[in-house]
């Protein structure tokens, strides 16, 4: 199985376009130790032929063009992608998919919840139906991946329940203790391919006991790294909200990622959906020693994985 991270920072990317702090101003400036990053995707295959690709950043043109392998290979017109898979509704999920509507034959994946967000918004027919083919993907049922046209990838996938919230643009007037999303509204990924297994987890409240078992035995993990401290956001003057309150795990910390899963065997463990606060972006920072230290690696555009 190979895997690309065609994007590894949360919602905004590194440089955010309208943010000035510390991680953002250093990769505006080319500073080698914190490197820009677009927002958080992968691209999966176990051939390297047909490529599937889990959620479709607003970056998704930008990703493409910097992966050869996803690059077309034939005229006048074709594409390795031979699907999307969505782990959630998120803008920074689903806006991408605008870029995929020039007539290209794909499959489209996601549980009845995220189709029917999609369904419910009449722009994202763009992706004419006729060629796209949505489908359904039940909570807890392992499921080849096919083109198409039908043709099997030799991947399998098993969405399964996380523990998060209802996306932002939902949330309306709840109250911030009702918050906690719905079976389906967030989601993890769990890939295999050729006795292999890889979880990818962009978005996650907290780690239960069901995740942890899930977690256990995996060769790859790709976990929700977007705050080293609940609390980064407001110390740094960019937001009143704690990483809690967003849906995310803090990576540090008692309750934190790398503490609750200090004892789940796992063979690479790699942080996703980094935000441009959290001082793991910065390849010199204590906290990305820490990290390191406890056995952890923080993803970055580009990199690639074969399992």
């Amino acid at each position: 199985m190979q895997i690309i991270v065609l994007g590894a920072a949360a919602g905004g990317g590194l440089p955010q376009w309208n943010c000035a702090c510390s991680n953002c101003r250093r990769a505006r400036a080319g500073d080698p130790d914190v490197k820009p990053r677009t927002q958080a995707s992968i691209a999966i295959s176990a051939n390297g032929k047909q490529w599937f690709v889990i959620n479709a950043t607003p970056d998704l043109r930008q990703q493409i063009a910097a992966s050869p392998p996803l690059h077309p290979q034939h005229s006048p017109r074709h594409s390795p992608i031979a699907g999307i898979l969505l782990t959630g509704s998120e803008i920074d999920q689903v806006t991408g998919l605008l870029t995929l509507r020039e007539g290209q034959p794909l499959a489209l994946y996601a549980t009845s919840e995220v189709h029917a967000i999609l369904d419910a918004n009449p722009v994202f027919e763009a992706l004419k139906r006729d060629i796209v083919a949505r489908r359904r993907a039940a909570l807890g049922e392992a499921i080849a991946l096919a083109d198409a046209d039908g043709a099997d990838s030799g991947l399998r996938v098993e969405l399964f329940s996380v523990p998060g919230k209802v996306p932002l643009y939902l949330e309306g007037d709840r109250d911030p203790s009702a918050m906690q999303g719905a079976a389906g509204d967030t989601v993890g990924a769990d890939i295999t391919a050729q006795g292999k297994r890889a979880l990818y987890i962009p978005g996650c409240a907290r780690i239960d006991a069901a995740l942890k078992a899930r977690m256990d035995g995996a060769d790859l993990l790709l976990l929700d790294g977007t705050l080293w401290d609940d609390d980064e956001m407001i110390r740094q003057g960019l937001s009143e909200k704690t990483g809690r309150r967003m849906g995310h795990i803090s990576v540090s910390g008692p309750d934190g990622a790398i503490a609750a899963l200090a004892d789940v065997r796992i063979g690479r463990r790699v942080f996703i959906h980094v935000n441009n606060s959290n001082p793991l972006l910065d390849d010199g920072s204590d906290q990305r020693r820490t990290a390191r230290d406890a056995g952890w690696d923080v993803a970055f555009d580009g990199q690639e994985f074969r399992l």
